[in-house]
C-alpha cells in the first residue's frame, strides 16, 4: 500500500518514511502544500499522513482534495501543540484521524494499521474483472492471470483513472521512482505485456492507445473480432 508523508521537517519526514518503509509500505515524502497536491495529481494513495501547518498553507486544502478525488484514501493529520479547534476542523472536513506530536512510532502505526483495515479492500471490480492492488492479483472470471510488477501497476493505475486519457509522462511519475532515469518505452513495452497476457489470450480490450496524447482503460468493450 502506498502512503504520502506530508512534512516540511526533513528529520522527521525521513525517518517516518523509512519506518513506514520497513514495515512494508511504499511511501513519498512532501515537504509542502504545493508538492502533496502534485503527488496527489499524479498517484493514487491508500493513505496520506500530513502535518497541519506547513509551510505554504495547512493540510486542510490537501485533505479536501484528497477526498474529492479518492473519497476511500485515510488522512491521517498531525500536529504539535495542537488545538481543539484544530482537531475540529480536520474532522469537520472528512479527516480520518488526528494525532498530537509528539507520539511514539508504534502509536501512529497502529492507527495506520487500523484506517487501513477499517476501509478493507482496494480492489478494482469491473463486471468479470478484478484487479487487486493489495495482493497483485488480477482474475478474470474467477481465474487468475499472470500480470506482475511494473505492468500491474501500469493496468491498476489506468483502471482507477478508467474514462480518462494518461500520458506516457504521468504514467511515468505516478509509478517509477525516478522517471528521470528511464526511457517512455518502457511505457510500451508494459501495455504490450498487458495486452499479450489478458487481451490475446481472453479476447477482450483492456488498454486503447489514443494517438499522440496517450492510453486509456476501456474494459468492458465489445470483444476483438465482434
Amino acid at each position: 500500500m502506498r502512503i504520502l508523508v506530508v512534512e516540511d521537517d526533513a528529520a522527521l519526514s525521513k525517518s517516518l518514511s523509512e519506518s513506514l518503509n520497513a514495515n512494508g509500505y511504499q511511501t513519498d515524502i512532501a515537504e509542502s502544500l504545493k508538492d502533496s497536491l502534485y503527488y496527489v495529481s499524479i498517484r493514487n494513495y491508500d493513505l496520506v499522513l500530513a502535518n497541519y501547518k506547513l509551510k505554504d498553507g495547512n493540510a486542510i486544502e490537501l485533505l479536501t482534495e484528497v477526498k474529492s478525488r479518492s473519497p476511500r484514501a485515510s488522512v491521517i493529520v498531525m500536529a504539535s501543540k495542537a488545538r481543539p479547534e484544530q482537531e475540529v476542523s480536520v474532522f469537520g472536513n472528512g479527516g480520518d484521524d488526528f494525532l498530537a506530536k509528539p507520539f511514539d512510532f508504534s502509536v501512529l502505526l497502529a492507527r495506520i494499521q487500523a484506517r487501513l483495515r477499517f476501509f478493507g479492500t482496494s480492489a478494482i471490480e469491473i463486471e468479470d474483472l478484478v484487479i487487486n492492488p493489495d495482493e497483485e492479483r488480477v482474475t478474470y472470471k474467477g481465474e487468475e492471470i499472470e500480470v506482475k510488477g511494473k505492468p500491474f501497476e501500469v493496468l491498476t493505475h489506468l483502471a482507477r483513472q478508467r474514462d480518462q486519457i494518461v500520458s506516457k509522462e504521468q504514467l511515468l511519475d505516478a509509478i517509477w521512482e525516478e522517471p528521470e532515469l528511464v526511457t517512455p518505452n518502457v511505457i510500451e513495452v508494459a501495455i504490450n505485456q498487458i495486452r499479450q497476457k489478458m487481451d490475446k489470450v481472453l479476447n477482450i480490450s483492456t488498454i486503447e492507445t489514443v494517438r499522440r496524447r496517450g492510453y486509456r482503460f476501456c474494459y468492458p468493450k465489445r470483444p476483438i473480432g465482434e
